[in-house]
């Protein structure tokens, strides 16, 4: 009830984005291929810049 109106941070914002772009790319691999493959390659980015941000915020402690 408390984090109803807390602000989500950047990670958690990222870590959805890289969810729907999963989901998008498997429900267009039976269609387009390519464009699954696009989407694909734009959540793994996504989650290089996850992985980026939490080695910082742990070099940082």
């Amino acid at each position: 009830m408390f984090g109803l109106f807390k602000k989500k941070s950047k990670v958690e914002k990222l870590q959805i984005e890289y969810k729907k772009l999963l989901e998008e790319a498997h429900r267009l691999s039976t269609s387009n291929r390519s464009l699954s493959d696009e989407k694909a390659y734009e959540a793994n980015e996504i989650l290089k810049e996850i992985d980026k941000i939490k080695e910082q915020e742990k070099n940082a402690k």
